[in-house]
Formats: structure tokens, C-alpha cells, sequence
């Protein structure tokens, strides 16, 4: 086993330099519609960053000169600020979460937007970058999508990046997964140990093939990126997938309680797959300090829901047929 993730990690780990930019155009063109490139940002009060991530890659990556994206859609999940706004004005097609697939109603969650947003893209390649990253480089996206059109063979591609923790005092370097680093990595190389050789198994940015998204569940919360993870191991195996180094990834981090909210829908999401029984307890209680003394408890609903493969949507189904 060891063996074959070190011979997975040698010839499915790139850098975004491997493949420059007249490279990958040429690529695209000789594929023609199956080279068409979608780019999703899921958003939730993103008002900071998320004109800046537009702007960069409509300026450089969506030009006549460069014209590696095809479209780029910002779908909100319900912001209170001037996300849409801002969005809009950068450039980007905004769609709200509510407005696809109206008659299913939605639920709150990352995995949710992920879901709903192939029905608001056309490409055949479809990358999804978060919308609050800072100091933001088109090469998150460029990185990501390259293999896919230069290579036939893989269907899913991940950033792999350092992940500073930033604070008041400073970055500390590698200390910002910590979720990843206390959670996700055991869970994977514990129970899924050919997924071991991925530096950043829960990064919201990636790419993949329309085909294999349409076939993969999507869990509605926090457990999306390892979900998906496994399931795509399953569905096509190691050797289509790959993971891309693009530098340094700058974002907004959570505090505490938050990620463990995040870790238990993260596991969660992992139980479901080991099929070792029924969930006992989906829900995470947590504690405050109380300011007349002694802690308070709060307890917070795990997410348990998963979306099925888009395929099965009579909606979709009806569209991608047209």
C-alpha cells in the first residue's frame, strides 16, 4: 500500500508550472466543447474578497488573449452583505442557491451550493474556488484545471498548497489545517489509506469532469471535500486523480468551537461511508463560559443530509438531454 500511494504521489503530484498557460490554451482548443472551463465561488458574506478573486480571474484568465474560462458563476448561499453586489459588479454571473432547483427546497451548507451549482454551469470541466481568499492568484485556478485538459486520464484534480495560520502576532507556516491535520488526515489513512498522499484533503479548491460530478453524492455541510474525496476513489480509481501545488492559500480562519462543528459533520461524513452501523447522536454539544459563572451548553444539529448524484434529478436530466 505504501508503496503504491509513493508511486501515486511521484506521477499524480504536479505544479501549477508543469503546464504554462499557451500550453493549456492549446489544449483547450484541441478539445473543443470538451474543453469548455467552468468556475464556481460558492459565497456565504464574502463581501471583502470575493470582488477581488473576480476580477483576477476575468482579467487574466477570461480575455481574448487568454480565454482558459469559459464562464465564472458566483452562487450565494444567502448573504447579509453586499456579496452579490460586489460580485456582479466584478464581472461574475451571481445566481442565489434558492433560484436552482426551486421546487427542492434547501438546506443550509457548503456541500448544498456545490451541489445546486451544476445546474447553473455548462462547462465540461467545472473548478470551484472559495470566496474568501485573500492576495488571491489566477494560478488556483489555471493550476487546477491544467491537468484536465492536458491529460485524458484524470477526471479530478485538487490544490495542494501551504496553509499559514494568520493571526494578530504573525503567520505561523503549515498551522492553518487544523481540522485536517486532527480529523480528516487519520480518518484517510486510517480507513482510506491510498488517499494518503493528499497534502490538502479538505481545500475547497478542485476541479473535476461534469461526468464524474453527476454520478458523486454530495453531502450538504462541512463533510463535502472528503465526501466527494472518497466517493471519486471509488467511482474511478487512484490513478485519476491528481493534486496540483499552487503556492500559498490566504483565508479568513474559524475559531474553535466552529471547527469542531466542522470536524463532527467531517466525520460524520466518513462514518456514513464505513458503513459500520447507524449514527448514535447527530448532534455536537458545546460549552460556553457563562458570565454569572460555570459553562453553558449549546448544541448544534450535525449534518446528516446528502444530496444524490445530479444524474438522478428529473430537472437536470431534462436540461443536459436539451
Amino acid at each position: 500500500m505504501l508503496d503504491e500511494v509513493e508511486h501515486w504521489l511521484r506521477a499524480r503530484s504536479y505544479t501549477a508550472a508543469d503546464r504554462p498557460l499557451p500550453a493549456l490554451l492549446a489544449a483547450k482548443r484541441a478539445l473543443g466543447p470538451q474543453g469548455t472551463v467552468s468556475v464556481v465561488l460558492p459565497a456565504l458574506d464574502e463581501e471583502a474578497t470575493v470582488g477581488a478573486i473576480v476580477t483576477a480571474i476575468r482579467t487574466t484568465l477570461m480575455t481574448p488573449h487568454c480565454p482558459l474560462v469559459d464562464e465564472l458563476v458566483v452562487v450565494d448561499s444567502g448573504s447579509t452583505d453586499r456579496t452579490a453586489e460586489v460580485a456582479a459588479a466584478a464581472g461574475a454571473r451571481v445566481v442565489h442557491r434558492d433560484a436552482l432547483l426551486p421546487a427542492l427546497p434547501a438546506v443550509a451548507g457548503k456541500g448544498e451550493v456545490l451541489w445546486r451549482s451544476l445546474l447553473a454551469t455548462s462547462g465540461e470541466i467545472v473548478a470551484f474556488v472559495d470566496a474568501d481568499l485573500r492576495d488571491f492568484d489566477p494560478v488556483f485556478v489555471s493550476g487546477i484545471v491544467g491537468p484536465l485538459l492536458t491529460d485524458p486520464r484524470l477526471a479530478f484534480v485538487k490544490a495542494m498548497y501551504d496553509r499559514p495560520l494568520e493571526g494578530p502576532a504573525g503567520q505561523l507556516p503549515g498551522q492553518g489545517g487544523r481540522v485536517t491535520e486532527l480529523v480528516a488526515r487519520p480518518l484517510l489513512n486510517l480507513h482510506w489509506p491510498l488517499l494518503a498522499g493528499f497534502v490538502q484533503p479538505l481545500g475547497g479548491e478542485y476541479a473535476a469532469r461534469r461526468p464524474l460530478l453527476e454520478r458523486l453524492p454530495f453531502p450538504v455541510g462541512y463533510g463535502v471535500e472528503l465526501g466527494l474525496l472518497v466517493d471519486t476513489l471509488h467511482l474511478v480509481g487512484l490513478d485519476a486523480m491528481a493534486q496540483v501545488d499552487v503556492g500559498v492559500r490566504h483565508h479568513r480562519h474559524q475559531g474553535g468551537q466552529a471547527l469542531g462543528r466542522m470536524a463532527a459533520a467531517i466525520y460524520r461524513t466518513a462514518q456514513s461511508r464505513l458503513a459500520r452501523g447507524p449514527l448514535v447522536r447527530s448532534r455536537l454539544t458545546q460549552f460556553d463560559r457563562s458570565p454569572q459563572g460555570g459553562f453553558t451548553p449549546r448544541t448544534h444539529e450535525v449534518d446528516t443530509q446528502e444530496r444524490p448524484p445530479m444524474l438522478e434529478v428529473e430537472e437536470y436530466a431534462r436540461r443536459r438531454a436539451a
